[in-house]
């Protein structure tokens, strides 16, 4: 089965879910697509701002790490919101499934998420992962990128089927005074799906957002654009 028709199960999938639940995830859908400016967001061309940050085990893993890799140099990233989340799993998985032909290009794969590294484990256990998979807490790298969502529109149904994303994510940022009383606190915002390709240079090359969550980058184009370096 390809990614598309996996995908398009999960979708159905929610099709036959109550309406009350449909309701608040279109709702919170919308809400999301009336309010995130794309032209905020990091472009091709653009150099990728550095980073740093754990992988599952707890280990720093930085962009200039990376790019240095004597693999090749080039970077495929992909952010993804959670374990949580079974677009993702899917996505995760097909990366993997096409690991073999990411790596005779000499490209590093590296999944995104706001959870907290033990969470990622178990993502990286589940999907038998074998690329990093980093740890972006608070989302402060995907904000910095303009890839961020907010999800506190359904954060009552996401946590009626037991999906805390607070717990998931170590918590949001305070407001710096120390009282505990952020304007982030109650945040449940993740990254917006996206994948970015980074030539040697440390040069975005490609990339695709995806504001509508249902659908992402297939490995097969992805495959395309490393071709066309």
């Amino acid at each position: 089965m390809s990614q598309t028709e996996q995908l398009e199960k999960v979708v159905a999938n929610f099709s036959s879910a109550p309406e009350g639940i449909r309701k608040q995830l279109s709702d919170g859908h919308a809400k999301f697509m009336t309010t995130w400016d794309a032209s905020k967001t990091i472009r091709v061309g653009d150099k990728l701002p550095a980073f740093t940050m754990p992988d599952a085990t707890g280990k720093l893993v930085s962009s200039a790490s990376l790019l240095s890799s004597d693999k090749g140099g080039a970077l495929l990233i992909t952010f993804y919101r959670g374990e949580w989340c079974p677009f993702c799993n899917i996505a995760l998985s097909n990366l993997q499934k096409h690991l073999p032909e990411f790596q005779a290009r000499g490209v590093t794969l590296v999944a995104v998420s706001p959870e907290l590294p033990n969470n990622n484990l178990s993502t990286a256990e589940k999907h038998a992962l074998q690329f990093p998979v980093l740890t972006d807490l608070h989302n402060s790298y995907a904000r910095e990128l303009g890839i961020v969502y907010d999800m506190s529109a359904a954060r009552d149904l996401h946590k009626s089927l037991g999906i805390n994303l607070q717990e998931r994510q170590g918590g949001s940022v305070g407001n710096g005074n120390g009282d505990g009383d952020g304007d982030g606190d109650e945040s449940w915002d993740v990254p917006i799906p996206a994948s970015f390709l980074v030539d040697k240079e440390g040069t975005v090359r490609n990339l695709r957002i995806e504001p509508d969550y249902w659908t992402r980058l297939d490995p097969k184009v992805a495959l395309e654009w490393i071709d066309a370096l």
